[in-house]
């Protein structure tokens, strides 16, 4: 039997996005051995995230993403909108949910309550 353990994300700067995380998450972070940035959740709401660093540019619609089901969609994208992240077209016309990315180019929704 497999358990997930990570979620692994490619960054041009693994120190600032991994910290962008952390900040939009409220999670704790650090850099391991390898200089990965951990970010590290709260007992049950999850893996580990580990940001890797990478040469290349992200250049197409990600073909995995995360989810996120706030109390207050507006509150919340305002929030993350306000931290740097920014709306995103990819085709998804109106929806409940809004497609953002974050710094480097990394789609995630906002699920409306549920």
């Amino acid at each position: 039997m497999l358990r997930l353990t990570q979620i692994c994300i490619d960054a041009h700067d693994p120190e600032a996005l991994g910290a962008w995380w952390a900040e939009v998450l409220g999670w704790p972070h650090h850099t391991d051995a390898d200089g990965d940035v951990v970010l590290t959740p709260p007992p049950g709401h999850g893996p580990e995230w580990l940001f890797l660093a990478v040469p290349d540019d992200k250049v197409v619609k990600n073909r995995l993403h995360l989810d996120f089901t706030p109390q207050d969609q507006q509150a919340e994208v305002d929030r993350v909108i306000a931290r740097g992240a920014r709306r995103v077209d990819i085709g998804q016309g109106k929806q409940s949910w809004v497609v953002l990315a974050d710094p480097e180019g990394n789609e995630f929704c906002i699920l409306a309550p549920e």
